[in-house]
């Protein structure tokens, strides 16, 4: 609880509120300060069901304890997914999100960073565009 109170507190400061992959599942809790979910109205993004499947039936067993996009949909969510494991950033408003990618874990999620910059209005190289 305290990462989703951080991630709301971040939020409400005004500045670009960034989570990529299975981060995302914060915001399935994450409450402003008058007590609305920080997504209420928003679109976002963050590992899909489709990929939770697919990585479950790699290991031949249930990884996650839940699965982020079902959750977002039985909460009413605007949750959004593009292809499966590929690069995808949503940016609504501060709040910028990312699903993951096979290229991102070969280069340890840069990827997915550089999606998220991007959708955020920044270069790679952290510098805005």
């Amino acid at each position: 609880m305290r990462s989703c109170k951080a991630g709301a507190r971040f939020y409400e400061a005004g500045k670009v509120t960034a989570l990529v992959c299975h981060a995302t599942c914060l915001l399935l809790d994450a409450r402003l300060s008058n007590g609305d979910l920080l997504v209420t109205g928003k679109t976002w993004t963050g590992f899909a069901t489709s990929e939770e499947k697919f990585a479950d039936s790699f290991v031949g067993q249930r990884i996650q304890p839940f699965w982020i996009e079902d959750e977002a949909g039985d909460r009413g969510h605007n949750f959004v997914v593009d292809q499966m494991f590929r690069e995808f950033a949503v940016r609504d408003g501060l709040l910028v999100t990312a699903s993951s990618s096979t290229r991102a874990r070969r280069r340890r999620g840069w990827s997915s960073r550089r999606s998220a910059l991007a959708a955020a209005g920044h270069t790679h190289a952290g510098r805005k565009s």
